[in-house]
């Protein structure tokens, strides 16, 4: 039994003057589409070989995995001496990829400095590529730069991947000037003209700086070059346009879509639009477009029903929380570790305390393991509730687990007892939160100035802006 949360409206998405019911041919369509996706699956499966079971081959893959792991760490602390030009070549790629794959951008341009000294290197343009788009993502601009440059010096012949990942890196960081300069750069190379998705990391990149009035420009500047929207492009700028709550844009550009007739819907489109329906408080137009988007034969996920859970609960509804978790469990979809914080940090920030302790105890029966997210939101809902004598219990519960305590759970930690006038135990968690190898940031420190000024401690305010002038300058010292 499908679930139903309102009754389902006529699915008219597009304007009133169009002959034929919108909904019925993208029906028609997407069974088309379902049809060869699923043929070319079963073509996959038979072609796959079979596996060999249970015997001894698990095993010397392990060792394969825990030898190349310790190969990776050896490359990882070479990298700071850069000394070697001999090193395993796999080892030193391996540990480069890990690198760039967690966004650890210090890391991965040391890596890499470490193999351009190889004597097996040999430059690639795919792999500057790579390095230019976790820059992007890290808002390294200028490390982004005195890459491209370096690319150049090598003689590499820069590609349309790397010119896109350079706008990006440059769009991301705020810089859209020098991202639109890169895009018209490309306009004069002719193996290097931007394309769709080009003009999509653009458009998201204004997005994500708020920047809407580029777009329409940008869209027909896509149209000159006769490139079209794709369903990647229109799928940013419903999203951005939500998120910036532009609700009426958002449903333009999902009209704009749907009249394109070669991009359709997917579950990335519904979950935005759900999303967007849901965090600005208007249920029953999300309960509206979950049925329209099933009409259209878009199937939820798991991430679909997060969203719903965290919009009904922000709402208050509380009841319907509760229908989609057993909706959930009829459909066989099992709760996972972001659906029970957000149902935790539902129940906490309304105060009910029970309910927020029952699902957390429902979350480890289940064997789901609670992350530093959950032991935050815990400790939010106690700090609301005025029962701080529980938070010490929480802080030992992580100590018996591998939960790797971030500073995010510090400053959450730190701005409990901080509001409740506890700034001497505010002062021990500060001192832990060191002694856990976290480091402090702005939010910690604002939020300590703001507890010892509330209780008039002046003095205390002093000497944490001397820490604060310590932690910059022994950071600048190691980047120096």
């Amino acid at each position: 039994m499908e679930l139903r949360l309102i009754d389902p409206p006529n699915p008219r998405l597009l304007s009133s003057s169009s002959s034929s019911s919108p909904s019925s041919s993208l029906l028609t369509l997407w069974r088309r589409r379902g049809r060869s996706l699923l043929l070319l699956v079963r073509a996959r499966k038979r072609r796959s070989p079979r596996s060999n079971g249970l015997g001894g081959e698990p095993k010397r893959e392990l060792s394969h995995i825990l030898r190349t792991e310790a190969a990776v760490l050896g490359v990882e602390k070479r990298a700071g001496s850069a000394s070697s030009t001999r090193l395993w070549p796999r080892a030193v790629l391996e540990a480069l990829e890990s690198s760039i794959s967690d966004n650890r951008w210090e890391s991965a341009l040391e890596i890499f400095g470490l193999l351009r000294k190889q004597r097996w290197y040999q430059p690639k343009s795919r792999t500057y590529a790579r390095l230019l788009t976790m820059l992007g993502k890290c808002r390294q601009p200028e490390h982004a730069t005195s890459l491209f440059r370096a690319m150049l010096s090598e003689g590499v012949k820069p590609t349309l991947d790397v010119y896109t990942s350079l706008v990006g890196a440059y769009g991301f960081s705020g810089l859209l000037e020098e991202a639109f300069l890169t895009v018209d750069e490309m306009k004069t190379i002719s193996d290097c003209k931007p394309d769709e998705f080009t003009f999509s990391i653009l458009i998201n990149c204004c997005c994500k700086l708020r920047r809407f009035d580029y777009i329409p420009t940008l869209l027909t500047e896509m149209s000159y070059l006769g490139l079209e929207c794709n369903v990647v492009t229109y799928n940013i700028m419903i999203d951005g346009y939500g998120k910036a709550g532009m609700l009426e844009d958002m449903e333009n550009s999902l009209f704009d879509m749907l009249e394109n007739g070669r991009c359709l819907p997917d579950i990335f489109t519904m979950n935005s639009i759900l999303w967007a329906y849901g965090n600005y408080g208007t249920t029953a137009e999300m309960e509206k477009w979950y049925n329209e988007f099933q009409l259209m034969g878009i199937e939820p996920d798991i991430q679909t029903f997060n969203i719903m859970i965290k919009s009904y609960g922000k709402a208050g509804m509380h009841e319907k929380l509760r229908l989609v978790l057993q909706y959930m469990k009829k459909r066989f979809f099992s709760p996972t570790v972001i659906t029970f914080n957000i149902i935790i940090e539902c129940f906490g920030r309304a105060g009910n305390i029970k309910e927020m302790e029952y699902y957390f105890r429902l979350m480890k029966i289940q064997g789901v393991k609670p992350n530093s997210i959950t032991y935050c939101s815990l400790v939010s809902g106690y700090s609301k509730a005025g029962l701080l004598d529980r938070v010490p219990a929480i802080i030992r519960q992580t100590e018996n687990t591998d939960v790797v305590l971030d500073t995010a759970f510090f400053n959450c930690v730190i701005n409990a007892y901080g509001q409740a006038g506890e700034v001497k135990i505010m002062g021990e968690m500060f001192e832990l939160m060191k002694e856990k190898k976290c480091k402090p940031d702005d939010v910690t420190f604002a939020t300590m100035v703001h507890a010892y000024n509330a209780q008039g401690m002046y003095e205390a305010v002093k000497l944490l802006g001397e820490k604060i002038c310590r932690t910059e300058k022994e950071a600048l010292v190691k980047i120096f």
